[in-house]
């Protein structure tokens, strides 16, 4: 697992974390000047917090130090995290009630997750991608308007499946996908492995925000906090529909504070499990979530 320490020390990301499997964002490998020696590169993906656990995203490039399998490496670039994110919404008979106000919070969070693709697919049995990547944020936020219930059942593994072929397309070094859902998905008795290998060899972040009853109590079996758990993604519960709101504010605040450090390795040179990142500030932590490769 990740493990966190002050500033002056550095972030482990062992074999057992999350890595996305995916070429890096950044364009072609980097050339040196002297032409004798091609460097190409990588993209650790990190959030960095002050003393009182508060986000710091005023940083830059130079602030980093990072060691990849013992070895200094030279960061290239750190910027904001601006990986693709999909967004499914549960429009089944269950949602009845929740839609509106799940279409409503998942505008919000659209809106303040900053300039990346997004796109927006549907749960209910067949699941629709009303909007993908190619489309602008404008286009995403009108087709998020007109969702429309669907009554019958849902279908999360065929909703999950089109959203990550979308996400393999793009080969972005990261992504994630964002499930609402009106109540608890139950996890299917055989999982059809030609659905949900696929979902989890994507290295996508699965993430997901269910309402369950407010005397609900201990957990529940439910398929996206499985695939969550499975994914290095985090899984919200909420009991009221003003809690959809809340729930995705936190989850973009997240995102918007997440860095991607990439940082040139020598050319043809195997990935290493062992990347520790550091911040040249006093007193912060770095919390590292993949590395590609």
């Amino acid at each position: 697992m990740s493990r966190s320490f002050r500033s002056g020390f550095f972030l482990t990301l062992a074999a057992g974390s999350t890595i996305a499997l995916a070429q890096a964002l950044f364009g072609p490998p980097s050339t040196e000047a002297s032409g004798q020696q091609t460097a190409e590169s990588r993209v650790v993906l990190v959030a960095v917090t002050d003393a009182q656990n508060r986000t710091i995203v005023d940083l830059e490039t130079d602030d980093f130090q990072l060691e990849e399998d013992g070895a200094p490496r030279d960061v290239f670039e750190a910027r904001i995290a601006d990986y693709p994110v999909v967004v499914l919404i549960d429009n089944g008979s269950g949602a009845q009630d929740d839609l509106a106000t799940i279409r409503a919070a998942a505008a919000r969070f659209v809106a303040r997750i900053g300039e990346r693709a997004v796109a927006v697919g549907t749960l209910a049995s067949p699941p629709e991608m009303l909007a993908t990547f190619e489309d602008d944020r404008p286009t995403v936020l009108a087709r998020l308007d007109k969702l429309a219930l669907r009554p019958g059942p849902l279908a999360p593994l065929e909703a999950l499946a089109a959203a990550t072929r979308l996400i393999r397309d793009v080969g972005a070094p990261f992504s994630a996908v964002i499930v609402v859902a009106a109540g608890p998905i139950e996890s299917e008795a055989q999982e059809p492995t030609d659905l949900l290998k696929p979902i989890l060899e994507s290295r996508a972040f699965i993430n997901g925000v269910g309402r369950r009853p407010a005397a609900a109590t201990g957990g529940d079996s439910d398929l996206v906090r499985d695939l969550s758990a499975r994914t290095g993604g985090q899984f919200t519960v909420v009991f009221s529909q003003p809690s959809y709101a809340v729930a995705l504010d936190r989850l973009a605040d997240r995102l918007a504070a997440e860095f991607m450090v990439e940082y040139l390795v020598p050319r043809g040179s195997n990935p290493s499990p062992d990347v520790r990142v550091g911040v040249k500030i006093p007193g912060v932590r770095v919390r590292g979530m993949g590395v590609s490769r």
